[in-house]
């Protein structure tokens, strides 16, 4: 190393070190609320996880391929969702999709609580769009294993933590899509609002959302993915999800298992992508 080099790594900035005293300061004085979060969050997801296993698999499959025959008005994407749910209980995986299932539910459904509104705010106030984006930024381009530690510390292990974990990655894409589906709506459309006499509140909702929902939905489509994605991923903090599976053929270099796990992971993303992304597209 030259001396410049040298020189330069010789005074290190304790990033590491202050990062832990922030952790620390953070577990001695609020753990009762982050122990209250995860209690909320931990009945929710298995209480529903529960509920949803006590039907018969072949029962609660046809009720999920009536849900999407419902939403597409698609006999052909209600049979391949029937067939594909059919070959994960054939495969004996049905426990970890609906554990998996559940978490990217809950996850999405947080996320778009929480993205759509920062999405509105910043698209009607500048100043937050700057101070949000950096944010989002860097919420998308952290390694993940830096998400997983202090969430770790934090709410310790299980469905609550990985839940967590996941909202935290994918909620950046609702707030980015809503944000570019509102910055995007023609000035002539608004100035007709405006012109009929319509107050900031009848804008928002009768013209800037009916208008910037191709957009938003197109980020609930990647909310999705991305949750599915971090669901199977945050296994290693305790998430009950088919990232079990994964992990064990890995763990023991189980061919069969892996292959099994990984085709039961890509149809049930590819029946949340289909379900969801023909329905946005159907907005346009």
């Amino acid at each position: 190393m030259d001396p410049v080099s040298k020189l330069i790594a010789a005074y290190k900035i304790p990033v590491g070190p202050w990062g832990k005293s922030f952790i620390d300061f953070i577990v001695t004085y609020f753990q009762w609320f982050f122990d209250a979060l995860s209690a909320v969050l931990e009945w929710g997801v298995e209480g529903t996880t529960f509920l949803l296993l006590q039907s018969p698999p072949v029962i609660l499959a046809l009720a999920l391929a009536g849900v999407a025959y419902w939403l597409q008005k698609s006999r052909v994407l209600a049979a391949v969702v029937f067939i594909g749910l059919l070959f994960i209980i054939n495969q004996g995986l049905w426990k970890e999709t609906v554990q998996t299932l559940v978490l990217v539910v809950f996850a999405t459904a947080l996320s778009m609580l929480i993205g759509v509104p920062l999405g509105i705010w910043a698209a009607h106030k500048p100043r937050v769009w700057r101070v949000t984006q950096p944010v989002l930024d860097l919420m998308q381009t952290m390694p993940t294993f830096v998400y997983l530690i202090p969430i770790l510390i934090l709410f310790g292990l299980g469905a609550a933590p990985a839940l967590i974990v996941t909202v935290i990655f994918a909620m950046p894409a609702p707030v980015r899509m809503t944000y570019l589906g509102l910055t995007s709506i023609p000035k002539p459309m608004l100035e007709a609002g405006e012109s009929f006499g319509a107050t900031k509140r009848q804008l928002l909702w009768k013209v800037e959302l009916p208008a910037a929902l191709p957009s938003i939905m197109a980020g609930l489509t990647q909310c999705i993915m991305l949750s599915l994605s971090m669901v199977v991923f945050a296994t290693l903090i305790g998430a009950p999800s088919l990232g079990n599976p994964v992990n064990k053929a890995l763990a023991n270099r189980n061919i069969p298992l892996g292959i099994e796990a990984g085709l039961a992971i890509v149809i049930l993303a590819i029946i949340l992508d289909r379900v969801l992304a023909v329905k946005a597209g159907a907005k346009k």
